[in-house]
């Protein structure tokens, strides 16, 4: 069972979160970024940075004035947003469809179902994170569908990847040495404290992501803002 200030702090940390969205949806409509996508990626990554990302937004929100460094973590939460509005989608799909898990190896081959969830948690933030790239480069650099697509594709797989790989590394953590092996909880997507962990998680993705966004930037491949 896990303690009841972790469960309190969990909940006061999501709602942080959630006004801190609503804050920058907000924020958005008055303001309405250069680039329209960033007008979703902001909102979404408060969700789990809170007050970090308003912060950051009011510091670094300019278009194309930005130190590179500033410019990769830009591109970098653009990364993040689709990560993070993927997993939400697919967790919680999963809590209400758990058969959805079957063609990702559960309970056939994984023994913890939290590896079938990784797996459809990775297909839909590549699908969002892909169309999310899409309306960045595609614009930018004036291309088709397919084209645009293509392209989208090569600059989202690599920094999509490495984001997870930091998110699924925390929540690993989490998930079996805090939950169950300090605690013996059973956690998912239904309680608070899953989730809290989540934003945790997706800091710790920020991390693993931004140095090869920086290298995706430096070479071309994504685009800089």
């Amino acid at each position: 069972m896990t303690p009841i200030w972790f469960t309190a702090l969990s909940w006061l940390s999501l709602a942080i979160g959630v006004i801190s969205f609503l804050y920058l949806v907000v924020e958005m409509r008055r303001n309405p970024p250069h680039m329209a996508i960033m007008a979703w990626v902001w909102p979404i990554c408060g969700l789990f940075a809170g007050p970090l990302i308003i912060w950051f937004h009011k510091r670094h929100s300019g278009h194309g004035d930005s130190p590179f460094p500033i410019s990769v973590a830009k591109g970098t939460l653009h990364c993040g947003a689709g990560c993070t509005l993927g997993d939400i989608l697919a967790e919680n799909l999963a809590l209400a469809v758990p058969a959805l898990l079957i063609p990702f190896g559960w309970p056939d081959f994984w023994q913890h179902k939290i590896f079938a969830l990784w797996g459809l948690d990775y297909v839909f933030a590549l699908v969002i994170g892909i169309v999310f790239q899409y309306f960045s480069i595609a614009p930018m650099r004036g291309l088709g569908l397919a084209k645009g697509l293509k392209e989208a594709a090569k600059a989202d797989v690599a920094s999509l990847t490495s984001w997870q790989v930091g998110m699924y590394g925390m929540m690993a953590i989490f998930h079996f040495a805090v939950f169950k092996g300090l605690w013996g909880a059973e956690i998912n997507a239904a309680d608070p404290e899953f989730w809290f962990a989540m934003q945790i998680a997706m800091m710790a993705g920020f991390v693993t992501a931004y140095p090869v966004n920086w290298l995706l930037i430096r070479k071309g491949i994504k685009e800089e803002m």
